[in-house]
């Protein structure tokens, strides 16, 4: 099988195999569609909502796109600072770690009451907090994991540190930021859609699913769920691409 055929196929077959072991299991227990949707329900939840998720699947991407971009940006320079200088890992390493093992549905209702009824500024900031820890990490272990022999080789050479830092340091990070970034776009949609639940004021496909929640309507609770899955899925390829142009090279054929 070709193997673009085939990276494409065999994902296909696995959502198909998916939606049918789900549909079997709603089928043989017998549930109705009050206690557990199956796959077959879905469609009429899409089409008698297909306005509100076109409508709130833009607000929730658009800002799970803007939470996960500042997360880069500030995820890459502070993973930078600490891959540069051992001072700066060792000072924010216990930081950051601490900070990320707080539970982030804690953090919710604070941002809430910091900036009451900001709902957009509160839904990108709870995206970018998840977010931007696995991409600090991941650049921090790169630049310090570089072998000090092609530091002294080109600097013996006359090379500058900007130069070290582009030929030689960015590419051997670019693996692992790649593999943090697929981490972080499934990470930035869970802190979107947790602000966007709980927020008195949350608009976007968690609150969708929130309304859902409140009629008892699980067939819509369950096609939001899927809306994000392949949102999230999506997201995820286009990283994938990404990572093909510019870090392809990296990648090793399975034995």
């Amino acid at each position: 099988m070709n193997k673009h055929v085939q990276a494409f196929a065999v994902p296909l077959i696995a959502v198909v195999v998916f939606l049918a072991f789900w549909e079997w299991l709603v089928w043989v227990n017998g549930w109705p569609t009050f206690k557990m949707a199956a796959p077959s329900d879905l469609p009429a939840a899409y089409i008698r909502h297909w306005d509100l998720f076109l409508t709130m699947g833009w607000q929730t991407l658009w800002r799970t796109i803007l939470g996960l971009l500042l997360a880069v940006i500030f995820g890459t320079f502070l993973g930078m600072i600490m891959g540069f200088s051992r001072i700066m890992r060792d000072a924010l390493y216990p930081l950051l770690v601490g900070f990320n093992a707080i539970p982030k549905a804690t953090v919710v209702p604070i941002v809430a009451l910091m900036f009451v009824g900001q709902h957009d500024f509160n839904t990108v900031l709870l995206a970018f907090i998840i977010s931007f820890f696995p991409i600090a990490v991941s650049v921090s272990i790169g630049l310090s994991t570089l072998e000090p022999e092609y530091r002294d080789i080109l600097r013996s050479l006359g090379a500058s540190q900007a130069t070290i830092f582009w030929k030689i340091a960015l590419p051997k990070t670019l693996p692992e930021f790649f593999g943090a970034l697929k981490v972080a776009v499934t990470l930035a949609f869970i802190g979107t859609n947790l602000m966007e639940i709980v927020s008195p004021h949350g608009r976007g496909l968690g609150a969708l699913f929130d309304s859902g929640r409140t009629n008892s309507d699980f067939p819509l609770m369950f096609a939001v769920l899927i809306a994000l899955a392949f949102l999230g899925i999506v997201l995820y390829y286009i990283v994938v691409a990404l990572e093909k142009i510019f870090a392809g090279w990296a990648e090793r054929a399975p034995g």
